[in-house]
């Protein structure tokens, strides 16, 4: 248990006192953790979307993640489905450092398919909630959650959000709390980016690549070295992804490889993390 005297109390959460007239104070009266508190060092960058994300959600979600964390940034969500998952397991799997902040206790895996996510932040990062040990999600617990995810980053990313999303009410209590906002642009007619493309007009800033978000967090751009080929079809497959994502058979046309020799390139390259296969077939290069 951490009580606001404590040190090891977020000091940033005090922030939440000062926005506006409010009849008694936003930030929590105590919370409940398990982990590391010290994993709250900064940068702390919140990533956050919705629960249906797409293919191309997850994927710029793991990109983005992967590339902060490895950058020394402490990656917060609050360990939903879809983005918010995408997030906690890109920065472990880059032995960064996440925080996820729970509208349930903080001893309850919610939702119940995330038990070994929970325990992996448990003893590699840091769970936090203000609800008390054991209790149960509630419809208002997850609102109450957000606010506290948006004071504890200095920059919050929305990758998805619907018009009705719970990462919008993250939003907007970072922009309330005047913290950087930043969003990934999505399709203009694709539901899930409805809500997040809208922030635009809000004042939250563009990502067009994870260099775009090393910058918010005054971090070094990424070098990209050429990888290494063992065969000039993996080359040849590689150049030909240069020109943006393709199927299979567009693959082999850009790279004028045999559709079979270039179907063992394709997964060679997989296999070795340079590109993403999506289940849509499309294939195309990892930032």
């Amino acid at each position: 248990m951490i009580l606001p005297d404590d040190t090891e109390y977020p000091a940033t959460l005090r922030d939440l006192d000062h926005m506006g007239a409010q009849s008694r104070p936003l930030s929590p009266p105590f919370l409940f953790a398990i982990g590391a508190p010290e994993s709250l060092r900064a940068p702390v960058v919140a990533i956050v979307g919705t629960r249906r994300a797409t293919p191309y959600g997850e994927r710029v979600t793991w990109e983005i993640a992967r590339t902060l964390a490895r950058a020394g940034a402490t990656i917060v969500s609050g360990l939903a489905r879809g983005i918010d998952a995408a997030a906690h397991r890109a920065a472990l799997s880059a032995t960064g450092t996440t925080v996820a902040v729970l509208g349930t206790g903080v001893d309850i895996a919610y939702p119940s398919a995330h038990r070994a996510l929970h325990a992996d932040i448990a003893s590699k990062g840091l769970l936090l909630s203000e609800e008390l040990p054991g209790e149960r999600a509630n419809g208002g617990s997850f609102p109450k959650r957000n606010r506290i995810i948006a004071a504890l980053a200095q920059l919050t990313i929305i990758t998805e959000a619907p018009v009705r999303s719970g990462a919008l009410i993250t939003a907007q209590y970072a922009l309330d709390l005047g913290r950087d906002v930043a969003v990934v642009p999505g399709p203009i007619d694709a539901p899930q980016s409805a809500g997040s493309n809208a922030l635009f007009g809000q004042g939250a800033q563009v990502i067009t690549n994870v260099d775009d978000a090393l910058g918010l967090i005054k971090a070094a751009p990424t070098k990209r070295p050429e990888p290494a080929f063992q065969t000039p079809a993996e080359h040849a497959v590689w150049e030909a992804l240069r020109h943006g994502p393709a199927d299979i058979d567009l693959l082999a046309v850009r790279s004028e490889l045999p559709a079979r020799e270039c179907l063992a390139a394709v997964t060679t390259l997989e296999m070795a993390g340079l590109i993403a296969c999506a289940l849509t077939g499309e294939i195309q290069r990892r930032q």
